[in-house]
């Protein structure tokens, strides 16, 4: 079928045929089943879902490729803004892309809405959204944690909702819950293409839609109606086989995953889930799978369209986009012959439960060599606490098998030995569950049930049940488990399990239990093993929407006002960065030699931070506090070579950019790793940064370093990195930058001879101009003028 394809060189008009429904047709306005307006969402009346138009730019591609297609192609080649022009190489081509839809959490929203709004446009030209999820501490519980929250943010919440209404942006108020299952719930479709401004927005691709995090001048650039830019992914198969059962979860395939291929592993690349084993997925549970592919550095993952899915869009008031979807189905899986650029099959019959860390979400470890694992390498074998929920994991299968662990417990008499922690992913899911009664069990259970926002998994958490400095192990169903990521405590051993997994070894509040292997003892002292978990994919009853949490635009926007105050601490309007002066830069300092993994974390920390999201001169004092420096091995304590001094990093940026001396970073592997926070972009261009120079980026960071101005530089040697010291100084050679052409700094060692290193970049011409201009935005603007 696919040589008549080719053979048959489809046209722009025709409508694609299913691998056995013959030659295809032209195809009318009458009679194609793709000629049919079918709304996005319940909550937007005129936004679309135009498969006839993706359908279209598809033909186009397979008549220039002649070639079998992955889904993640599809997807995103049915999204090409040239598909007739487009250079498409994997791994190659820069991509221009025309995505369906923007979201942003309120952490990143304040500065993309403020950039935005430097643009000078009525309203924003793509479907977007704002999700209030990120702001929100866990200290007490739910209701008492929102209320403060609200005060606590009320001018950040009144800035985003007054500039959602003006600007015709749908806005989820706080309390709605985590932006990933809001857009599972609501927004997400298959075969649409959705950025996000967060890491984990790929949980999406659930519900089969390419999702990808980007930083809040991408967003920006698809909410002015500019194409948006993606280096074209390799895609990564992973075919699954076989059927989960007993204590095995979805989790446990993205923990696999993550161990085979490491944080670095899927940079590049889209992961594409196949074989007869996502079938037996749940959409909720492959949306776990998708979410927690940004820690292997993935663009995104993706799962192809099924009945799983179909069911999940009837039970979320989306019947149409089901039936549409159908008549697009033979367009919502890979070709058959499609090939991948790595293959990884695994056995889910065979795949056993798996807990990941700590201090990074690689280190994977099967339940039955894990209390091995703790003995040998010390860690602490006491359970402090255990917390469940999340956008990775909060799903009402999630819940209720978490639940029925729990249940099972209290039945005989116990409850959790550890610090227990609930946190529903959105309001339908917290309402859903208090209705069936999963939410009184974790009560029962001894659980405290938080906010439906991020909390602890971000940062946000006021813990105090251990000192900061004390040694401690904590085990979440959470995504992301870098040093001090949760709770702030660099000696917080903080693991990542599926809930079925927490909830049992918070019973025994040790890291050494196996509920697959291990007895506990009854309130008798009898011994008993825990039943395997059970739990619907959905709920019965149907979902219960709970409060509604929903701003709508209003119909009349020319009256309303966005709230800035000039004198907030919490927000700033921004100011257009200067534009190159067009000469080479001398005699540059190293700020600081970053040593070892600098992540985002690392670069702009969140935490007590978050509340200065919209205010980039208060929030840049946080800038590479936590990289540690080479010089010292010691975290924000760097040396000024116009005084000597060692100061923080914040504060020696600040002199030298008072001083007007632009300065570098040199930094280590996969700089920028971790969530996709513009601000770590934002804050050393702000501070008169001209350069980062690393051995490898993190896709997104060094996108989002390209968009604010700045040059993120690669060794063309990585070994290069050994051969720079703290306190040499650096010349670049900003008069060479070309697309794909090497780029000369010269080093000038404190004591010895200058010598010449050549680095390399992946600017295009596009992005060239952002450096000239001074940043993205600057280049927008001067188009616009």
């Amino acid at each position: 079928m696919l040589a008549t394809r080719q053979l048959q060189g489809i046209a722009r008009s025709r409508v694609l045929g299913g691998a056995n429904m013959g030659l295809r047709r032209m195809a009318t306005v009458s009679d194609s089943p793709l000629d049919r307006k079918v709304r996005q969402n319940i909550w937007e009346e005129n936004n679309f879902i135009n498969y006839k138009k993706m359908s279209e730019n598809l033909a186009i591609v397979r008549s220039r490729l002649n070639r079998p297609l992955t889904f993640a192609e599809k997807i995103l080649y049915s999204h090409l803004d040239d598909p007739e022009g487009q250079e498409i190489e994997r791994g190659v081509s820069y991509l221009r892309l025309r995505p369906d839809r923007v979201a942003c959490q309120d952490a990143t929203a304040q500065m993309a809405i403020l950039q935005f709004m430097s643009a000078g446009m009525p309203s924003v030209a793509n479907p977007t959204t704002v999700h209030c999820d990120h702001l929100i501490e866990a200290q007490v519980g739910g209701v008492k944690d929102l209320e403060r929250a609200v005060n606590i943010n009320k001018e950040v919440y009144d800035f985003l909702a007054s500039a959602c209404a003006k600007y015709n942006i749908g806005f989820w108020k706080p309390g709605s819950g985590i932006i990933h299952q809001i857009l599972l719930e609501n927004y997400a479709f298959p075969g649409g293409l959705l950025i996000g401004t967060d890491s984990h927005t790929p949980n999406a691709g659930g519900l089969g839609m390419a999702a990808i995090g980007v930083g809040g001048a991408d967003a920006v650039d698809v909410m002015a109606n500019l194409p948006w830019e993606l280096k074209a992914p390799k895609v990564i198969g992973v075919k699954l086989t076989g059927q989960m059962s007993g204590w095995t979860a979805p989790k446990d395939i993205i923990l696999k995953v993550a161990g085979i291929l490491t944080v670095k592993g899927g940079t590049g690349a889209i992961v594409e889930y196949h074989g007869p084993g996502v079938e037996t997925l749940s959409t909720t549970g492959a949306a776990t799978i998708c979410n927690m592919g940004a820690e292997i550095g993935a663009t995104t993952s993706v799962f192809a369209f099924n009945q799983n899915m179909e069911a999940y869009l009837k039970a979320t008031k989306r019947s149409d986009i089901a039936e549409y979807a159908r008549s697009y189905a033979h367009e919502l899986h890979e070709d058959k012959g499609a090939e991948y650029d790595q293959l990884i099959e695994i056995n889910l019959s065979e795949l056993e439960p798996h807990i990941n860390g700590p201090f990074t979400p690689d280190l994977a470890t099967p339940i039955s060599k894990f209390s091995e694992a703790v003995k040998a390498n010390g860690w602490p074998e006491e359970l402090k606490v255990g917390l469940i929920g999340s956008c990775t994991n909060s799903s009402y299968e999630d819940m209720s098998r978490g639940a029925s662990i729990a249940r099972d417990a209290l039945s005989h008499g116990l409850k959790a030995k550890s610090a227990f922690v609930v946190t529903p992913g959105s309001e339908q899911i917290r309402a859903t569950i208090a209705r069936d009664g999963q939410l009184q069990t974790f009560e029962e259970f001894g659980g405290v049930v938080l906010a439906n926002a991020c909390g602890p998994c971000i940062g946000q958490w006021d813990r105090r049940d251990v000192k900061k400095g004390e040694a401690n192990s904590i085990l979440s169903s959470y995504n992301r488990n870098f040093t001090g990521r949760n709770d702030g405590n660099p000696a917080t051993h903080s693991f990542v399990t599926s809930p079925d997994l927490v909830v049992a070894m918070s019973i025994a509040g040790s890291m050494h239990f196996n509920p697959l292997t291990d007895k506990l003892k009854d309130k008798d002292g009898n011994e008993f093993m825990l039943q395997a978990p059970t739990g619907d994919a959905l709920p019965n009853k149907g979902y219960d929407p709970g409060q509604d949490t929903y701003q709508a635009p209003p119909k009349d926007r020319n009256t309303v006002d966005v709230k800035v105050s000039p004198t907030s601490d919490r927000l700033q309007v921004l100011k257009p960065f200067n534009a190159w002066d067009g000469k080479d830069a001398e005699d540059l300092p190293i700020l600081i030699k970053c040593q070892g993994k600098t992540t985002t974390d690392h670069i702009s920390m969140a935490g007590p931070w978050l509340k200065y999201r919209g205010h980039l001169d208060n929030i840049s004092n946080n800038m590479l506090i936590g990289a540690i420096n080479a010089a010292n091995g010691e975290a924000n304590k760097v040396k000024n070579v116009t005084t000597g001094d060692f100061d923080a990093v914040p504060a020696v940026a600040r002199d030298y950019k008072a001083k007007g001396i632009r300065w570098v970073v040199i930094g280590d592997w996969n700089y920028g790793e971790g969530s996709s926070r513009e601000h770590a972009a934002l804050e050393p261009r702000h501070l008169g940064g001209l350069a980062i120079i690393t051995r490898s980026f993190a896709r997104i960071h060094e996108t989002n370093l390209k968009k604010q101005g700045m040059l993120p530089l690669t060794f063309s040697d990585p070994a290069d990195y050994d051969k720079i010291n703290p306190d040499d100084k650096v010349d670049l050679k900003c008069t060479e930058l070309a697309v794909g052409k090497p780029f000369t700094m010269n080093v000038h060692p404190k004591d010895g001879k200058p010598f010449e290193i050549k680095l390399s970049h992946t600017f295009n011409e596009a992005q060239i101009e952002w450096f000239k201009n001074g940043s993205a935005l600057n280049t927008m603007a001067k188009a616009n003028k």
